[in-house]
């Protein structure tokens, strides 16, 4: 159980140290990743006013028939490019891209490299 409680207190130290280097803007939105055992989130948010742009999941509706017979990685690389083409639309360009205290290997470069395929800078 000891070990348990450090890898989760770690990962909290982790997350508040990412988190306040990052400075959003209304001009860059932050954008916000969460990685579960199965599944993956993302979601654009603005700061100033507390609300969420756009958002993005491995469970939403228009992602899950195309999912079902993706590995991890595949799944947050279409998660990604989901999201940007709605960030798109919703006219955001820029983000800050807040990776929650995850190394950016694996599922979170995936995500990451969605975006940048689907034309958002950050």
């Amino acid at each position: 159980m000891a070990g348990i409680y450090k890898r989760l207190t770690g990962w909290q130290r982790r997350k508040a140290r990412v988190s306040k280097k990052i400075n959003s803007s209304p001009e860059r939105l932050r954008l916000s990743v969460y990685r579960s055992n199965k599944h993956i989130y993302a979601q654009v948010v603005l700061d100033t006013e507390g609300s969420i742009v756009c958002s993005a999941s491995s469970i939403s509706k228009d992602l899950k028939s195309k999912v079902l017979k993706l590995n991890k990685t595949d799944t947050a690389k279409l998660v990604g490019e989901h999201l940007g083409k709605i960030a798109k639309e919703k006219g955001v360009e820029k983000v800050v891209f807040d990776r929650s205290g995850y190394l950016y290997h694996g599922r979170v470069k995936a995500l990451a490299d969605g975006l940048r395929s689907a034309g958002l800078n950050f």
